[in-house]
């Protein structure tokens, strides 16, 4: 019996409904499994989504293929980045020194998404579902949690951290000239995230905190969080404001054993948080997803006539090929967030010390900078 659709994409966030776009430029029959949008690029932060993501060159090229790219006001290029230690270490990158347009782009989550969701909802390969339905090839996009990888049975490995994320959006008494922040101090990390466009004086905030006391932060009010954040900050922007709610969630390491099989209804693979996990210090874990659809896609684009989509070697293939990348990056990251994690005059003189050279490596720094911009 020939199957309704030849791909159902479990999950219609972000990574999903790209897949889903990006598989119908092949005239594939797409099933696309999906809430609408959570909030409106029009909704106040105050009740909305105050996610942010820092998407690179790579991931910013996708989403124009597909025509998906926000307006200047919500996708804010990025031209210089400063990242400090807690003893005088620090690291600047700018986009003129290397020679290009942007170091990357803070994107604004809502936004984007909707952006995303019209151009699914004109897209006459794509069917929106209520539920799953059978396909040859089930693409499972449902975030860190996901509850068809636990259905299947695919063991998923997680290594917390001692930490806990905070998100929220800032006023700040200074405009942040498209420039982003990032602070490692006592094992915390706080990175600003610039919003609004190049006159804007708004930042998205993530902040890795030692998991004992996110909740003391979540708890206490606006003025006493921001006094927090601004002797964080160093009052590098100022005076700041809380203009959102404040969300969390545990951070951690985790990665699926395997990414791809089969099973009674016909071939799955996992894309995006449901395969992997990773520190969000650079900012990688949606050009992470964004990079797993590109190259799944691919794979699919080139294969034989007679291969199907679930054929079981194009899935090996996109296997092989994103743990290769994802290896690389989460070792990278892991490293990072262990160094910043120890305490002790040492560690804190020989991390400072890295910083410094790091800082003063010329064409080895230009290399590490223009990896992460894709």
């Amino acid at each position: 019996m020939t199957q309704a659709f030849d791909i159902c994409i479990r999950g219609g966030g972000i990574v999903g409904r790209t897949l889903a776009l990006l598989l119908a430029r092949e005239r594939l029959r797409v099933g696309l499994v999906a809430a609408p949008p959570a909030a409106s690029q029009n909704d106040s932060p105050a009740t909305g989504d105050v996610r942010a993501y820092a998407l690179n060159a790579k991931s910013r090229a996708l989403l124009e293929s597909l025509r998906c790219w926000p307006d200047a006001l919500h996708a804010t290029e990025v031209l210089a980045m400063q990242v400090k230690g807690d003893d005088g270490g620090e690291v600047n990158f700018s986009a003129a020194e290397l020679k290009v347009p942007g170091l990357t782009w803070i994107v604004d989550v809502p936004a984007l998404e909707t952006q995303l969701a019209e151009a699914v909802r004109f897209q006459p390969q794509i069917e929106l579902l209520a539920a799953p339905q059978a396909a040859t090839l089930t693409v499972i996009c449902e975030g860190r949690t996901s509850s068809t990888r636990s259905e299947l049975g695919i063991d998923f490995d997680v290594r917390p951290y001692p930490q806990t994320a905070i998100a929220a959006r800032l006023s700040c008494e200074t405009a942040h000239a498209q420039t982003a922040y990032q602070w490692f101090s006592q094992g915390e990390i706080l990175a600003f995230l610039p919003l609004e466009g190049p006159q804007g004086n708004s930042v998205a905030i993530v902040w890795s905190v030692l998991r004992e006391r996110a909740d003391a932060l979540l708890n206490e009010n606006a003025a006493a969080f921001c006094q927090q954040l601004e002797l964080a900050s160093e009052k590098r922007l100022g005076r700041l404001d809380l203009i959102s709610a404040r969300s969390a969630w545990p951070l951690q390491s985790a990665q699926a054993r395997r990414w791809a099989g089969r099973h009674a209804g016909g071939a799955w693979v996992l894309a995006g948080d449901a395969a992997h996990n990773v520190h969000p210090l650079a900012g990688q874990g949606l050009n992470l997803g964004l990079a797993d659809v590109a190259t799944l896609a691919e794979i699919l684009h080139g294969r034989e006539y007679w291969r199907q989509v679930g054929d079981e070697k194009l899935l090996r293939r996109y296997e092989r090929t994103r743990k290769a990348e994802l290896l690389i990056m989460d070792t990278a990251m892991d490293g990072l967030q262990g160094l910043f994690s120890r305490h002790g005059g040492n560690w804190q003189a020989a991390r400072n010390w890295g910083m410094k050279g790091f800082e003063h490596s010329g064409l080895v720094k230009q290399w590490v900078a223009r990896q992460a911009m894709g």
